[in-house]
């Protein structure tokens, strides 16, 4: 997931989210490269500056130079930096096997540092380390969990008069009157492609792995394909909340920072994203108060389950200028007071047990569902390659325009997952 999205996600949602994207920014520190500067590069917006402040208190004289961009300027640029001896020293990467940046993908050709000898890297839960890995060795410090669902702006639905649904039916329902009273449900940012997925996951999570959670394992297996599954349950439903006037207005002319300040500020009652993005609506809207719950997929409440996985964590670049400061930062990050700021900026849950952390209200369904065992995993984590999500959310943003149809994107999808690693 690029989220993102989980791949969502969704992003997986990766997406990815996960993927946990962000609009662009740079901050530029000590221009040298020595011994007591570290290159960084983050999708961590909003939440490393504040890190990396922490860090370098820490460790007086040593400066960080940092950028931050959006994960889809990143995928495309950390390659390309990797590959030509360009890259920073420590960068985000995302779990398992799903896109561009993810921890399989840099691994293979040795773009990043073998983690498995840091004292935290075995107290990970197998959950996180599974996608931490790439063949029984450790190559990423995820420092938090995230989720994928329908973050509410509570003052906005108080307004409206309404209350978040937990059935398909009354989601519906709840749309058609948002949209009557010129407030629409949801903020959809699909202008940036990565954010397409999120709704998507968070559907997948519950008309797919509801009913059959060895569905990943099946489709490893040759057994099961997206076009003939419960994937294109989930994607109907998808373009029928579309249709039905869930979203604002021309989501694809809306990016990620928009949607925020549409649901931030209550022109629209929420948004559909990862739990990273209460973090960014707060600083929008320091007075308001928002809420994640789980997206319904079916009439049945018990059934609903939440994309829920690692995010994205921070790699060591294997040919990084400054090592020894480079692995300083990934065991800061993975310390209690790195992980706890970290995951208390974007307002996430820790990756490691006993860090002290308390949870946000903000989370307390996401909390509910992880502690019952109701997640699955964001959908791209497990995919053998990171073409599956790229068309997905290229076709993802072509069904908006009119220009794919849901069974056209499955098969392209079923055609690059067959293709292997």
């Amino acid at each position: 997931m690029k989220t993102r999205t989980l791949p969502a996600l969704i992003a997986a949602v990766t997406s990815v989210a996960v993927l946990a994207a962000c609009s662009g920014g740079t901050r530029a520190g000590d221009s040298g490269g020595g011994s007591k500067t570290l290159t960084l590069a983050s999708v961590d917006q909003g939440s490393v500056e504040d890190v990396v402040k922490a860090f370098e208190k820490a460790n007086p004289g040593v400066k960080v130079r940092y950028t931050t961009s959006g994960a889809d300027q990143y995928q495309q640029q950390i390659r390309t930096q990797l590959s030509s001896g360009t890259a920073p020293d420590v960068m985000s990467v995302w779990p398992g096997n799903g896109n561009p940046g993810a921890t399989v993908v840099l691994a293979k050709p040795g773009y990043l540092r073998d983690l498995s000898d840091q004292s935290w890297a075995a107290k990970m839960p197998d959950a996180i380390k599974t996608v931490a890995q790439y063949e029984g060795k450790t190559y990423n410090a995820i420092f938090g969990q995230n989720g994928i669902g329908a973050v509410y702006n509570e003052q906005a639905m108080q307004k409206a008069g309404l209350t978040a649904p937990d059935t398909w039916t009354d989601l519906l329902a709840f749309c058609k009157a948002a949209k009557a009273k010129g407030t629409p449900a949801f903020a959809l940012g699909n202008q940036d492609n990565w954010v397409t997925q999120l709704v998507l996951y968070a559907l997948v999570a519950t008309t797919v792995y509801g009913p059959d959670r060895d569905f990943d394992q099946q489709m490893q297996a040759g057994q099961a394909t997206f076009a003939q599954s419960q994937w294109a349950t989930a994607l109907d439903k998808y373009v029928t909340m579309e249709k039905t006037g869930c979203f604002q207005k021309n989501p694809l002319g809306t990016n990620y920072e928009a949607s925020q300040a549409l649901a931030a500020s209550g022109k629209t009652l929420g948004i559909i994203q990862g739990n990273w993005v209460i973090a960014l609506l707060k600083g929008k809207n320091p007075k308001g108060t928002f809420t994640l719950k789980a997206l319904p997929a079916t009439d049945d409440p018990s059934q609903t389950l939440i994309p829920a996985a690692a995010g994205a964590g921070y790699g060591v670049n294997a040919k990084a200028k400054n090592k020894e400061l480079a692995l300083k930062f990934v065991n800061f990050v993975m310390s209690h007071e790195g992980m706890n700021l970290f995951v208390k900026k974007q307002g996430g849950l820790p990756s490691l047990p006993d860090t002290g952390y308390v949870a946000d209200p903000s989370l307390a369904e996401l909390s509910k569902f992880i502690t019952s065992d109701r997640t699955v995993p964001f959908m791209d984590q497990l995919w053998p390659n990171a073409k599956v999500q790229q068309t997905m959310l290229s076709g993802l943003q072509e069904i908006f325009s009119g220009q794919s149809t849901p069974e056209k994107l499955l098969a392209e999808m079923d055609t690059d997952y067959k293709s292997g690693s």
